[in-house]
């Protein structure tokens, strides 16, 4: 399959922190694939400076063949590239309806929009009955499926998920990992960072361990997943 993402050296720097240490790993058309790792290992500041919200100390990124290492975040959108950020980030005091319509401000295709709008609702019904609901007032859950909903709004080529899981109860767990492979088999690539391993490389196809923000072990899921040092360190016992 071709290359959708090439990340090369990344480095990330806060200050005199080095958060993300030379990783590099690439994403293939049409998968899933993910990054685990422990709290504070660099997974978010790599997605950060993949979609061009905070600046790269060192290294290159090409998204669909094009280097975009030092490009805008509204333009690395408007190329496909779309994330999910950590915490949701919706748009409180707007309604549901609203906050998806925001999703596709890069867009023109009017027919296409709304085509998506309706792709979105039959993704998850419940934000089609709470369309005109504040989504402040939304549950956690709906909260995460209108974050998805929004990005998915852009129309992305791949669709970059920070910690989707966090805060929600095992059964939303379950239907928000359904609905990202779900999305995945209707032809969205998407990389995924998570906490939840065992989920995550559950409907992954390959995974990448990062530790102390460089990669440690990479590897397709079922390898990861009978991998004792995956096992011992993220997985536990069944």
């Amino acid at each position: 399959m071709a290359k959708l993402l090439e990340v090369e050296g990344l480095q990330v720097r806060y200050g005199g922190i080095e958060a993300v240490r030379g990783l590099s790993f690439s994403a293939e058309e049409g998968r899933i694939e993910t990054i685990i790792g422990a709290n504070g290992a660099g997974k978010s500041s790599a997605l950060l400076a993949i979609s061009g919200i905070v600046r790269k100390a060192g290294g290159s990124i090409r998204f669909r063949g094009e280097d975009i290492t030092h490009m805008r975040a509204d333009r690395i959108v408007r190329l496909g590239l779309v994330q999910v950020p950590e915490g949701r980030a919706i748009l409180s005091p707007l309604t549901v309806a609203e906050n998806l319509e925001l999703g596709a401000w890069t867009r023109s295709d009017a027919a296409g929009v709304r085509a998506e709008l309706e792709r979105v609702y039959g993704l998850f019904p419940r934000l089609s009955e709470r369309r005109a609901q504040l989504a402040g007032s939304l549950s956690g859950g709906e909260q995460q499926m209108l974050a998805i909903g929004r990005a998915l709004m852009a129309s992305p080529k791949l669709l970059l998920l920070d910690e989707p899981s966090m805060g929600l109860a095992p059964m939303l767990v379950s239907l928000i990992f359904s609905t990202i492979a779900g999305i995945a088999a209707s032809g969205t690539s998407v990389l995924l960072v998570e906490q939840n391993a065992r989920a995550a490389l559950k409907i992954a196809d390959r995974g990448l361990v990062l530790s102390h923000g460089a990669a440690s072990i990479e590897g397709t899921s079922e390898e990861l997943l009978a991998n004792p040092a995956v096992v011992e360190a993220f997985l536990g016992k069944v």
